[in-house]
């Protein structure tokens, strides 16, 4: 359906771009590589070169551009490269996208410039190169990579710049779809499950692949879109839910680990899981019969149990940190060098930490003795969930539960370890 089509596709290097360009490159179709990665890179796969490669070998024509799309020349000299190399362009993808998940405090001003720069003006000023020789094609498509507009304020507490750059993107199909309605369809792809690219690697740590489904499902969600005709427009696709209206029903296909639960992604918010829900309610009643045994009856009981658990916590969280200090080591001191402060509410909560930049490391209730490099705040039934393997951070973090302030990186260390302790607790 594609044969002889040209598609001008941002960051097609690796991840999700290229998968795009891989199917479309099957139908015989055009393929320009607009990506910054002209030299491999220290840790991401691929270059602009590697990619026209692997498009050829799957029956299309390449044309590799180095593109940084923060530059509006070289988005420009891309264009008219293209145009002239293939005669026209007929399909924009626009995939480039960088990503920060932190707060408002965290997020260094060149990492809110980057974001604004790459997500909202590259999609826009690449959309404005390219629309004067679309709308001299038969069916010519944009497509962006973002999300539909939820403005649940979850997805914008933690990492509002990233939450606003993506959300920009999703407005440039709101308003282009309907100023070149007729002339250009306009849509936003999304997936509904993490999908595993070097970024989620960076993001998730080890072991997150599991929860991923790979780049195929955008790949053929975008070719589904791109193969509609121009009436189709001012779309927010999901993945999923337009290849089962296509008549896709084997997922299984697409999961890098078949079986294995799935993350949702950002800015979808997951339907309520009844089953998890009942469980959840009888895991807190079984926490509580627990705790009951301890507690005075009587109008003060309440004030008895937090004054005894401030003197000696006890329960699943104090289980927990008694587990965790036992399983320290110097390796674990070592190689995480950091200090972790937990501000839990609910049963058990209070400040806690683990503390594994001094010697010998160290956990326990109440303030570390030098100040924390992260903070998290969380429900103590969640914290438990979290380091018994029952709740990915990264899921509870995506999905509002976990709140994280300070050091992104040392984050992801933790979770690295927590993998590693699951076994133990």
């Amino acid at each position: 359906k594609l044969a002889g089509c040209t598609l001008f596709i941002t960051g097609a290097s690796r991840g999700i771009g290229k998968a795009i360009a891989l199917k479309a490159a099957k139908d015989g179709a055009n393929i320009v590589i607009a990506a910054k990665t002209a030299e491999p890179h220290p840790t991401l796969p691929g270059t602009i070169y590697t990619a026209a490669e692997e498009i050829e070998a799957a029956g299309g024509k390449a044309l590799p551009c180095i593109v940084n799309v923060r530059e509006e020349q070289q988005i420009i000299n891309a264009v008219e490269k293209a145009v002239k190399t293939f005669g026209g362009i007929d399909i924009l993808v626009n995939n480039a996208s960088a990503i920060s998940l932190t707060g408002t405090l965290e997020t260094a001003t060149k990492k809110v410039n980057l974001m604004m720069d790459v997500n909202v003006r590259g999609t826009y000023l690449t959309s404005k190169a390219c629309l004067p020789h679309l709308r001299k094609s038969k069916n010519p498509h944009i497509l962006n990579l973002s999300p539909p507009m939820n403005l649940n304020p979850m997805w914008f507490k933690n990492h509002c710049a990233y939450t606003i750059s993506k959300y920009g993107m999703s407005m440039c199909v709101l308003g282009m779809a309907e100023e070149f309605r007729g002339e250009v369809a306009v849509n936003a792809l999304w997936p509904k499950t993490a999908i595993h690219t070097a970024a989620m690697d960076m993001l998730g740590g080890a072991g997150i692949e599991k929860q991923c489904r790979k780049t195929d499902i955008l790949a053929d969600a975008a070719y589904c879109i791109l193969t509609k005709p121009k009436t189709f427009t001012g779309n927010f696709v999901i993945d999923e839910v337009l290849l089962r209206e296509e008549g896709v029903k084997d997922f299984d296909v697409y999961a890098i680990a078949p079986g294995h639960p799935l993350m949702p992604d950002f800015f979808l918010d997951v339907e309520i899981d009844t089953t998890a829900m009942k469980q959840e309610r009888y895991g807190v009643a079984q926490e509580e019969k627990k705790l009951s045994g301890s507690q005075q009856e009587g109008a003060d009981g309440a004030k008895v149990q937090t004054e005894s658990a401030a003197a000696k916590p006890s329960g699943p969280v104090a289980e927990t940190f008694r587990v965790i200090q036992g399983a320290m080591t110097e390796e674990y001191v070592r190689s995480t060098q950091g200090v972790f402060q937990f501000e839990l509410s609910g049963d058990g909560g209070g400040t806690w930490y683990i503390d594994l930049k001094t010697k010998g490391g160290s956990a326990g209730f109440g303030k570390p003795p030098v100040t924390a490099d992260v903070v998290m705040s969380m429900s103590s039934t969640d914290f438990v969930k979290m380091f018994t393997g029952k709740l990915k951070p990264t899921l509870a973090f995506m999905s509002g539960k976990l709140r994280i302030k300070g050091n992104m990186a040392l984050a992801i260390k933790l979770e690295k370890i927590l993998s590693q302790l699951n076994s133990k607790l």
